[in-house]
């Protein structure tokens, strides 16, 4: 490849070690904005699995044993790291996953704050004194780590999302192995290595490998098939999901999935239409429609359907595609060519059974306009599967109670969000959502470290950020007796 001796070459981290592949063989990771090669990262096979989990194993034991003071001060170290090069990862995301400046001080922002409420949280792993009916007994049921956890990181949300995968297990006294999407192996994956190694976590506390397009099938066996691991964690598709619960309960393995999402927005009649407009520009758009969070269908009542529909359209016309770097783009390059294709084939299909593009609809290489379809048939794939571009359709109901059907006729069940004037009634409308998270004014994918994150439905099971101690720690019940025991035979 021409130039290829100017392009960057990365190495895995592996035991407290920066390391190529075992089989010394690498892969490249694009700039989906240039098409350029940004870096050379290792492609590791099963055996570099092998030695990462054998690396979180032998590190368990004494990551498990720490204090939670000591902990603590490790997470607020990497807070302070995050800060400190923001400036530079903001950079990294937009050179390898063309995020937009917005998006990606986002993220930075978002986990320099996570990794502080993970500093807590290894204080609130105590347990509790069950009442029992054995005269002169006490139960206790304490909270223990798992053991190692395997987690799988996505592309689309790099930074912040694989913090949300490697802190609370390694909060709760867990050890991690990090396989990020070979999409954004930097910035899912060995940063995060990076900034652990610097804020002085132990060697095998976090593990980091990465593989070429193709190459995750036995990196999972590894991890699946390894007693040792005792938890995944999954942020990604649907089918994949579902395939790794399968492998899980087969194996007997927790397993956590936050996975896709159809999710809509209702936009009642008594909304306040600015308001509306912005927000529902956000919630479709933002990071280009690639976050399993952004609104894909918005419903809108009819008494105010055309006025909303024609100031959304306005207002979709003013943002800008282009270069990432530029901090006036607001959408930026779609990841690969396969989702540009993706989108078009979508957009084809869709004008082709009757659909009307209200705005957008043009691709600029690898961008694609914010783009607004009316009339999409039912059933047909931009009505009900996520097309993960900066694509969002508007249909009319006569009241919120169609809405609600509209909104609940989903297999997925992500997030939610419902526009209006009456909080109240929103609220009671938001209960008879069928999803995670339902939005009252405000975004669909309105997200704070703090929240419960989480699906029904096809989008997962299990919940992100704090409420995570739940998803990797075990009640390990312990009973003393005080007395004469009772029990003879």
């Amino acid at each position: 490849m021409t130039g290829i001796v100017d392009v960057p070459r990365r190495q895995q981290f592996v035991a407290g070690e920066w390391t190529g592949a075992a089989g010394d063989g690498w892969f490249d990771d694009l700039d989906p904005f240039t098409g350029q090669v940004f870096a050379r990262i290792p492609a590791s096979t099963r055996t570099d699995a092998r030695s990462a989990v054998d690396a979180a194993a032998a590190a368990y034991p004494a990551w498990s044993s720490t204090g939670p003071r000591e902990r603590q001060g490790l997470f607020l170290r990497a807070a302070d790291i995050v800060e400190r090069r923001a400036a530079d990862l903001i950079a990294l995301l937009a050179a390898e996953t063309g995020a937009v400046t917005k998006f990606g001080a986002f993220q930075v922002h978002w986990s320099a704050g996570f990794l502080r409420q993970a500093a807590h949280w290894p204080y609130d792993l105590g347990g509790e004194i069950i009442a029992v009916e054995a005269p002169d007994t006490t139960c206790y049921a304490f909270r223990q780590p798992l053991g190692v956890v395997a987690g799988f990181t996505p592309w689309n949300g790099a930074f912040n999302l694989a913090w949300r995968t490697v802190a609370p297990p390694l909060a709760c006294g867990n050890t991690v192995v990090l396989k990020p999407s070979e999409e954004a192996p930097v910035s899912a994956g060995l940063v995060i290595a990076e900034i652990l190694e610097e804020a002085g976590f132990p060697a095998g506390a976090c593990s980091v490998i990465t593989h070429p397009a193709g190459g995750a099938p036995v990196i999972a066996d590894e991890f699946f098939e390894r007693p040792e691991v005792r938890a995944i964690s999954f942020t990604g598709s649907t089918a994949v999901g579902r395939h790794l619960a399968e492998r899980s309960a087969h194996h007997l393995k927790k397993i956590v999935l936050e996975l896709g999402g159809f999710n809509p927005m209702i936009v009642l009649r008594d909304a306040d239409m600015e308001s509306a407009v912005e927000t529902a520009a956000f919630a479709a758009f933002f990071h280009q429609g690639q976050i399993c969070m952004n609104a894909r269908k918005i419903i809108v009542e009819a008494p105010i359907y055309d006025d909303f529909l024609a100031r959304f359209a306005a207002k979709a016309r003013t943002l800008t595609v282009g270069d990432p770097r530029d901090p006036a783009t607001a959408l930026g390059p779609l990841i690969n060519t396969a989702a540009v294709d993706k989108a078009r084939a979508r957009l084809t299909e869709a004008q082709a059974q009757g659909a009307t593009v209200v705005a957008g609809g043009q691709f600029h290489g690898p961008c694609l306009e914010a783009t607004i379809l009316v009339g999409v048939q039912a059933g047909s794939p931009l009505d009900c599967q996520e097309t993960f571009a900066p694509v969002v359709t508007v249909e009319r109901v006569d009241d919120a109670a169609a809405a609600l059907a509209v909104a609940n006729g989903t297999s997925y069940g992500l997030t939610a969000s419902i526009m209006c004037g009456d909080t109240g009634r929103g609220l009671e409308l938001a209960k008879r959502v069928e999803a995670g998270v339902v939005n009252v004014n405000a975004p669909t994918m309105y997200a704070e470290p703090v929240l419960p994150i989480g699906g029904v439905k096809d989008s997962g099971w299990g919940r992100f950020g704090r409420w995570s101690v739940e998803n990797f720690t075990e009640r390990h019940v312990v009973t003393v007796n005080a007395g004469t025991p009772r029990q003879r035979i």
